[in-house]
């Protein structure tokens, strides 16, 4: 059972909201995001989507890369 499932919090300062997913900080930080911890960044259903759109043109690009 991980910590997720025992109901820790979203890591983003300002937001109170449960996890629903847990990242790396370095990742997060990559987005944007401001993380109040280093390691694993624990992040909500809307900064977790918030994360994903913003990181959608450097995945693009990776497998762009990667292809050739």
């Amino acid at each position: 059972m991980g910590k997720v499932s025992k109901g820790v919090k979203c890591t983003v300062t300002g937001c109170a909201n449960d996890a629903v997913r847990s990242i790396s900080s370095e990742e997060v930080s990559k987005a944007g995001l401001k993380v109040s911890s280093s390691g694993r960044a624990y992040l909500c259903k809307n900064h977790y989507r918030e994360m994903k759109k913003k990181l959608k043109k450097d995945r693009e690009v990776e497998r762009w890369r990667l292809m050739r």
